[in-house]
């Protein structure tokens, strides 16, 4: 097992790990929609679910994995009104479709719209081929 701190995404410190890496697969931890350059969190649930894709990108390269090696997907909106939105800028992103779940919640800020962590795949390279 392999912690990936945030120092290896962003460069910031965090309490929380990134991912983790295990068996070949990487398992994040939750992301939100903060803008990865400037640390702000925009109001727009559009602009949030484009930086948590970003985000999220990021700590799978950290990982030694990317989107397309997602296996499973699990989604917080903060209104049922937003999943049009939210959506739309997933499905442009996780092509291959992996397996998801979506919740709708109330999150502690409620600045927060919408949040993801995933499960996906790495090339664990000390891991015996079987």
């Amino acid at each position: 097992m392999q912690q990936v701190p945030w120092e290896e995404v962003y460069g910031t410190s965090s309490f929380l790990s990134a991912s983790y890496k295990s068996n070949g697969h990487v398992f994040t931890s939750g992301c939100i929609g903060t803008d990865p350059t400037t640390g702000e969190l925009p109001e727009s649930v559009e602009a949030q679910t484009i930086n948590v894709v970003k985000n999220v990108e990021a700590v799978l390269k950290a990982s030694g994995s990317n989107l397309n090696r997602v296996l499973k997907v699990l989604l917080f909106v903060s209104s049922d009104a937003d999943t049009s939105i939210v959506n739309k800028i997933y499905t442009e992103n996780f092509v291959n479709k992996p397996a998801r779940s979506c919740v709708i919640v109330s999150f502690p800020n409620p600045k927060i719209k919408v949040e993801l962590e995933c499960v996906a795949e790495y090339e664990d390279l000390n891991r015996p081929k079987v």
